[in-house]
């Protein structure tokens, strides 16, 4: 553990949160191939995605947010979320969930993300669920890192399955007993 860690919360996301996870994950939209979005969203775009993640139940939504007591520029601000999600709309899947993590571009290899997920498979530690899956797009060395640490297992490569700047992207999958 680092000390830079100490001055991280780990809390459930609110409706207030929304413009701030919105502007995270633009990022990852405009910036990088880690997720297959192509067009930025706007906050009230985003708002059923946000408004599926309950404070109970298996899909949830951790934010983590710097508590530094003597705030520089940009203190207590989200360096981060994850969450839990349907895997997919049919009733026999109810029991298996889709996980992510996204970080704030400047919150990388602070341990961020494994505080996330240490929250987040804690709070679904007692709902009905029996799998948990990752979609990890190629190449993400962190990522796949970060979900090893959670005993996830790559169970198989989806290859160049999205196109996005103008290449196509494989995406690793892993999966999680819960």
């Amino acid at each position: 553990m680092t000390s830079e860690r100490t001055d991280v919360q780990v809390r459930a996301g609110v409706e207030s949160d929304l413009g701030f996870l919105t502007e995270i994950y633009n990022h990852y939209v405009r910036e990088t191939p880690l997720t297959f979005d192509t067009v930025v969203l706007t906050p009230e775009e985003r708002r059923p995605w946000l408004l599926s993640h309950l404070q109970d139940g298996p899909h949830r939504l951790m934010v983590a947010t710097d508590t530094d007591p003597e705030p520089e520029p940009g203190a207590g601000r989200i360096l981060g979320y994850a969450t839990s999600s349907g895997f997919r709309p049919k009733a026999a899947y109810a029991t298996s969930v889709e996980v992510s993590v996204y970080l704030a571009p400047d919150a990388g290899g602070r341990g961020i993300g494994t505080l996330l997920y240490e929250a987040l498979f804690e709070a679904l530690a007692g709902e009905d669920l029996h799998r948990a899956y990752a979609g990890v797009a190629q190449p993400n060395e962190a990522s796949v890192r970060l979900h090893e640490r959670f005993g996830f297992r790559h169970v198989g490569t989806y290859r160049e399955v999205g196109r996005k700047f103008g290449r196509y992207w494989d995406v690793a999958w892993y999966e999680k007993e819960l």
